[in-house]
């Protein structure tokens, strides 16, 4: 049975789904449109100046004697005056009626004119503008080619396919530029997506070495027959060492997700005086290795979380102490420079080639066989420093001294900008030992991450 149409329905109602659905706004759609406007608009304009220009221009005609109804040859004037005057001249009323006939004439002619006109330009206007839109769709389309292929990569890309790239061709205009800036985005996630696997296989590692530790001690200790007292207590106090790194390794994981997440409040801290207590609670363990500890410890307000500070100098020098020579030396020195409180930490110790110091503030990475102390860090320690120093939006720069060790700068964002706190001259920022020349030829110049430029920090 064929449904009829009802008439007291309007007739869209029963045209079939898809042709009753708009078309989606697409921006090829309206850039299209746009053209399409913009020739109307345009085109209508030039005919309006045309007519104007046109309708303001009236022939010249003149006045000959002769009779209606013959043709005057091309290029003579036309007789529109009638009668049969002979030799005589017209009289004055004749001229007269003959130039209002004239007038009315010519005006006649000029709007037939004007109105042929206006009718073919009229047409010749609409024939253009469909052509137009038709060249603007074409044009769109060709346009907003790249983006096509940019939604379509978008589309595609997951976390295991980042390795993808869209390299667009073509010239150095705002189009390849995003492209460009979408392959760099892509190539960011790639490292960071490659960067949090080799983080939870390092750390999957670090935290099943002790636990594998702790199993054979316990294994070893049950398997023996007759334990005595003496051999139970130490497999525990091994077990209890291997539990003790166990926490030290989750604290330091936990300490590192804290700082990469930023900073909820800021706070003046005083620098200075949190280096100074570091400083004292590690110099036994320094001396106790043979090592010289110098500071120089001038008067440094900075803005912060002071916990995380003081884990930041912490780790620094717990790294100067750690990976030293015997009868090193480690310096630790405060001061201002350029509206910054500036930390800066070095300490002798092996060769490190320069293009490693930045695998250093990667997570779980130590220094090579030559560094001293071996395996006994975490691995976790300058990852952590790099990361403070990030939520504090502080730059830093670490150098390999020509004589072998590591020195550290960070300069934290000083806790009153433009004078320095009251009683306090602002000092020339510290410099390294063996180290660079300065800090301000270091930090005078620096990169849009806040790291000065050429400096070599954590990746």
């Amino acid at each position: 049975m064929t449904a009829t149409p009802d008439p007291a329905l309007p007739a869209i109602r029963w045209l079939p789904r898809h042709w009753r659905r708009l078309p989606r706004r697409t921006v090829r759609l309206r850039l299209m449109v746009l053209y399409g406007w913009l020739f109307l608009l345009s085109g209508a304009g030039l005919l309006a100046i045309t007519y104007a220009l046109v309708s303001h221009q009236q022939g010249p005609f003149r006045i000959q004697r002769g009779f209606a109804g013959v043709a005057a040859p091309a290029g003579t004037p036309l007789h529109i005056c009638t009668g049969n005057l002979g030799n005589s001249f017209p009289t004055p009323a004749q001229i007269s009626k003959c130039v209002a006939y004239g007038r009315s004439v010519a005006s006649q002619q000029h709007a037939a004119e004007l109105n042929q006109l206006l009718t073919e330009s009229g047409i010749a206007l609409a024939i253009m503008t469909v052509a137009s839109i038709g060249l603007g769709w074409l044009i769109a389309g060709r346009v907003l080619r790249p983006l096509r292929t940019i939604t379509v990569a978008a589309q595609s890309i997951s976390a295991s396919s980042l390795n993808a790239r869209l390299a667009l061709a073509g010239p150095d205009d705002e189009l390849k530029e995003l492209g460009d800036t979408f392959d760099g985005l892509v190539a960011r996630l790639e490292a960071a997506f490659g960067a949090q696997r080799q983080f939870v296989a390092n750390a999957s590692h670090e935290l099943r070495t002790p636990l594998a530790r702790q199993r054979t001690l316990i294994e070893v200790a049950l398997a023996d027959p007759q334990p005595s007292i003496t051999a139970l207590q130490a497999v525990c106090k091994r077990v209890l060492a291997t539990g003790e790194q166990q926490e030290r390794l989750i604290e330091a994981l936990l300490t590192l997700a804290r700082s990469q997440r930023g900073l909820d409040r800021r706070e003046p801290i005083d620098l200075a005086a949190i280096t100074a207590e570091v400083v004292l609670a590690r110099r036994p363990a320094a001396e106790l290795r043979g090592l010289k500890v110098a500071t120089g410890l001038r008067p440094a307000a900075a803005l912060g979380d002071a916990r995380l500070t003081e884990r930041l100098v912490a780790n620094l020098v717990d790294n100067a102490v750690r990976h030293n020579v015997a009868h090193g030396v480690i310096e630790v020195t405060t001061g201002t420079w350029a509206a910054h409180a500036v930390l800066a930490v070095s300490s002798t110790g092996p060769l490190i080639p320069p293009d490693e110091v930045g695998r250093l503030f990667q997570p779980f990475q130590r220094g090579g066989g030559g560094r001293a102390g071996g395996r006994t860090g975490l691995g976790l320690g300058l990852s952590i420093v790099g990361a403070i120093a990030a939520a504090h939006g502080a730059w830093l720069q670490a150098n390999a001294l020509p004589g072998g060790g590591l020195g550290v700068q960070i300069g934290f964002p000083q806790a009153a900008y433009g004078a320095p706190p009251s009683g306090v001259q602002e000092t020339a920022a510290p410099t390294l030992a063996r180290g660079p020349a300065a800090a301000p030829a270091a930090v005078s110049q620096r990169t849009a991450s806040g790291v000065p430029e050429g400096a070599s920090g954590p990746r």
